[in-house]
């Protein structure tokens, strides 16, 4: 009967005829670098490529003293080391020892070339970039149908500003039909008018990018009317497309936070606007009521009705006044006319008479005051305390008296 061997069983076998084969254990192979990756580990795996066939390499930690540069996508290198199997897979794979730079790769040098011949036709010139609106109603995206750069796009978009409108072309992003599909993407979005455009894809080799370092695809993204976002691969890819494009995102994620502005950002500035204009109009308000109320003061003090009310009160004031000063003349008046009525007093002809005086009148009513004013025989009348005398001058004799 025939044996019956486990997997491992075939996987061990295969490795022991790996490593019987000297040839296997000390070989040096040469290709172009793809895949590059540095891992946190610090192993390195990559694949070694040329124009019939791939071999996947790894270079552990313990070896990385066998290599000298930093590895790139497209470089040629020559790979000293053992082809080895990985019995757990059961795959075989270029195990590396000692790495060595062989001059850049075909894709590379083509990479180098259209992007020194694309930069001297300006095509990556600042003038030239259009701005990313800050907000957009439609987005559209230039990508594969599938995958996770249309689905990191759609849900970031989604989160950030739900009433944006993603527009899908679902262009062939590798190989043959890549680059005319892509051109026909842009056109397409700018045929619709949308906002903003992104244009795309996940990460690979440079030979998985490759459609975006086409010169046809930078040519359309150029001359796009509407501002392009590039979103080629991951952060470390760097394609033709990006320079040329107005913005470059280093990963599809990033592309639509560039592109959708966040409505809760906005709502939360749009608040905070509210609040500042809501606290100015209540300053502005506070010093208008001030001012309201201070022109209705000097409105009451000016108005004809308080004007009318001062004079009024004005008027009392000066008749109060003018009634004390006249009051005050009036004593003054009554004082000093008691100083004379005692002083007419002193005068009075009366009082005179009542102390036993008399005087002599003449027929007119004179009073006679010397002796020359009288003549002989002029009828003359006495006043006495009593009554009056008629009587007529006989004689008369001037006399001088004198006073004691």
């Amino acid at each position: 009967m025939q044996n019956v061997y486990t997997v491992a069983q075939v996987n061990s076998y295969i490795k022991n005829m790996f490593t019987q084969d000297f040839m296997l254990q000390s070989i040096r192979v040469k290709g172009e670098v793809s895949n590059c990756k540095y891992h946190s580990s610090g192993h390195i795996y990559f694949t070694l490529k040329d124009a019939k066939g791939t071999i996947a390499c790894v270079m552990f930690a313990s070896n990385r003293s066998g290599l000298s540069f930093q590895m790139k996508e497209g470089q040629q290198i020559v790979v000293t080391g053992a082809v080895d199997v990985y019995e757990r897979d059961g795959k075989y794979q270029l195990y590396a020892r000692q790495i060595q730079s062989d001059g850049a790769g075909a894709l590379y040098e083509r990479y180098e070339q259209l992007k020194r011949e694309l930069e001297e036709r300006g095509m990556f010139a600042a003038e030239y970039k259009q701005p990313i609106p800050r907000y957009i109603r439609t987005l559209g995206v230039v990508t594969a149908a599938t995958g996770a750069a249309v689905r990191d796009i759609i849900n970031i978009t989604t989160r950030r500003n739900p009433y944006v409108q993603i527009i899908l072309y679902p262009a062939i992003v590798q190989g043959d039909a890549a680059v005319p599909s892509i051109i026909n993407g842009i056109h397409a979005m700018e045929h619709f008018g949308v906002d903003t455009i992104i244009v795309g894809r996940g990460g690979g080799s440079i030979e998985d990018l490759w459609a975006f370092n086409e010169e046809a695809v930078a040519q359309a993204i150029f001359d796009c009317s509407i501002p392009i976002i590039s979103a080629v691969g991951h952060e470390t890819d760097t394609t033709i497309a990006d320079y040329v494009a107005d913005l470059r995102a280093p990963t599809p994620s990033a592309a639509a936070e560039l592109a959708v502005y966040d409505v809760e950002q906005l709502q939360e500035k749009m608040a905070e606007y509210a609040d500042t204009l809501r606290y100015a109009c209540q300053r502005v308000i506070q010093r208008y009521r001030r001012e309201t109320e201070q022109y209705g003061m000097r409105l009451r003090y000016l108005s004809p009705l308080n004007m009318v009310r001062m004079k009024r009160t004005q008027a009392l004031s000066l008749e109060e006044h003018l009634q004390n000063a006249m009051e005050k003349q009036l004593r003054g008046k009554k004082h000093q006319m008691a100083l004379y009525v005692e002083k007419m007093k002193g005068l009075s002809p009366l009082d005179k008479l009542n102390q036993g005086y008399s005087y002599v009148a003449d027929a007119s009513g004179r009073t006679l005051a010397t002796v020359e004013q009288a003549e002989i025989s002029d009828r003359v009348t006495i006043f006495l305390k009593d009554g009056w005398l008629k009587t007529q001058i006989v004689e008369k004799q001037r006399e001088v008296w004198e006073s004691s």
